[in-house]
């Protein structure tokens, strides 16, 4: 059985953090540290769409094994720098997610997505497997379909608060609130399902772009 890709997502708002040091540590430091980590596959930063002072990092990863490796844990979470122990108690973790792609397969983020959309949650126990058939039967290949979306993938965790996120690629942060999307996700089962998640996180997201 092929082993799943992993996905490691960091979430922080930042409203109390000078943003120039923010971005030039992740961009200088962060993001370079991880680079040289074996299995780490594409590195992208998002800014929230609604909210610039909410940003995301996206990861895929070989396996999330890869994050109990030598060469990440000697820069990783449990181990930051100087300037990271500096940085982080100015911001607010909205969400840390370690986990396993479980659709479509084995499938990379796709190359130059303007947008994303990042939804987490918790499922009522017994309500697993309805969830699952739901996301992999309709939910994602309606979404899949809609114009702009460039990929649709669904997750499960190995660490996180919400143990099933779903991460959609767009051409544009508005995609998700196109009249094509909300007819993809008006439907009975939809309906049916959604009462019974828990801790629901939505964030929309534009790309991030350094400012020379």
């Amino acid at each position: 059985m092929t082993q799943p890709l992993g996905l490691l997502i960091a979430s922080f708002d930042i409203s109390a953090c000078p943003e120039d040091e923010f971005n030039d540590w992740y961009d200088t430091e962060h993001i370079p540290d991880r680079q040289k980590v074996p299995g780490f596959l594409n590195f992208e930063r998002w800014i929230g769409a609604d909210d610039p002072k909410v940003v995301l990092a996206i990861y895929d990863l070989q396996s999330a094994a890869v994050l109990q490796s030598p060469e990440y844990l000697a820069i990783g979470f449990h181990n930051p720098s100087p300037w990271t122990r500096r940085l982080m108690p100015k911001t607010k973790r909205v969400l840390r997610f370690v986990g396993e792609q479980i659709t479509p397969g084995n499938v990379l983020a796709p190359k130059g997505a303007g947008g994303l959309l990042f939804m987490g949650f918790n499922i009522e126990p017994g309500m697993e497997e309805e969830y699952a058939r739901w996301m992999d039967e309709e939910h994602l290949p309606r979404l899949a379909k809609v114009p702009g979306v460039l990929s649709a993938r669904r997750f499960v965790a190995v660490d996180s608060t919400h143990k099933y996120i779903a991460v959609y690629h767009l051409t544009g942060p508005e995609v998700s609130s196109s009249e094509a999307w909300r007819e993809a996700i008006e439907t009975p089962w939809t309906h049916a399902i959604r009462p019974r998640t828990r801790d629901r996180l939505r964030i929309s997201c534009r790309a991030y772009r350094r400012q020379a």
